[in-house]
């Protein structure tokens, strides 16, 4: 617990615990909007402060700073705080917000098993998105995974087995298998072509589908018309373009296939043409690239 400066104890017994650590893969920030609009729609306080001086790369992410004619104005150094929010009912629930660390992921790893063993914590729910061949004209999909078959039944898995970039939620869930205590990840599939946008659409559908798990109630309607806003948006710029109508459309006519396949089984997820994973694979590698350029 050196990383860790606890301020106040959970005031809910057995909280539920959601995170969506930045800096990781996030397509159209779907999982940062998410946690930081339920921080801030909601009644919040910060319980606890990791050491952050110990967990990030200062010179391999520099702080934006502000220059002001002939001084300094501020530089905005990072924070990883742990929030307690309370939902619309009352009941509280825990979310760490703040960048995923570039240095001591096993000690950050023991660090909150070691406060899911203290607070006897429900359930840890990891978001984010990933950039996806779908159109902005259907709507958002999402994949569940998880080390509780309960929490994930019912769902055709959308790829296969893959390699993907390793991540430190990957190895919390790792970690929370080991000690027997419930993972669930929720991850948005994301126009691949709006990917680097901030894309609240996304971030809808994550917290729809964290309150349908957990019984939490998240009010929506910012969120909600923020994700309008930047729909009509996108309508407008695509319908300016001939071209981007064509490859829209196109989009359109695959996606929907792959839906009335899966819907009837006729087909696994590994076989269609759009979804494979070396394709979902390489979208991810990509939106890597151009976040490090």
């Amino acid at each position: 617990m050196s990383l860790l400066r606890v301020h106040a104890e959970p005031a809910s017994p057995r909280p539920v615990l959601v995170h969506a650590f930045a800096g990781f893969l996030d397509a159209g920030g779907g999982g940062r909007i998410a946690v930081t609009h339920m921080i801030e729609a909601l009644p919040s306080r910060v319980i606890a402060d990791f050491d952050i001086d110990l967990l990030y790369d200062y010179r391999g992410r520099r702080p934006r700073a502000t220059f002001l004619s002939d001084h300094y104005g501020e530089i905005d150094l990072p924070q990883l705080q742990l929030h307690e929010v309370t939902d619309s009912q009352g009941q509280g629930f825990l979310v760490p917000n703040g960048p995923e660390p570039d240095l001591g992921w096993r000690t950050v790893r023991d660090t909150i098993i070691e406060l899911v063993l203290r607070w006897d914590i429900s359930l840890v729910v990891g978001m984010q998105g990933v950039p996806f061949p779908a159109p902005h004209t259907r709507p958002v999909q999402v994949t569940a995974h998880g080390n509780d078959s309960r929490l994930i039944a019912g769902r055709t898995p959308w790829v296969g087995d893959i390699e993907v970039p390793g991540s430190l939620a990957g190895l919390l869930e790792l970690a929370l298998t080991d000690k027997s205590r419930t993972s669930l990840g929720l991850v948005a599939h994301v126009p691949h072509y709006l990917a680097a946008s901030d894309y609240p659409a996304a971030a809808v559908r994550l917290i729809e589908e964290f309150s349908a798990t957990t019984g939490l109630t998240i009010p929506l309607d910012d969120v909600r018309a923020s994700a309008e806003q930047a729909d009509a948006e996108i309508e407008r710029q695509v319908s300016s373009d001939p071209d981007n109508r064509k490859v829209v459309a196109a989009l359109e006519e695959q996606f929907d296939g792959i839906v009335a396949a899966r819907a009837s089984g006729s087909e696994s997820a590994a076989d269609l043409p759009v979804a494979t994973g070396d394709e979902i694979a390489a979208q991810v590698e990509q939106f890597l690239a151009e976040l490090d350029r």
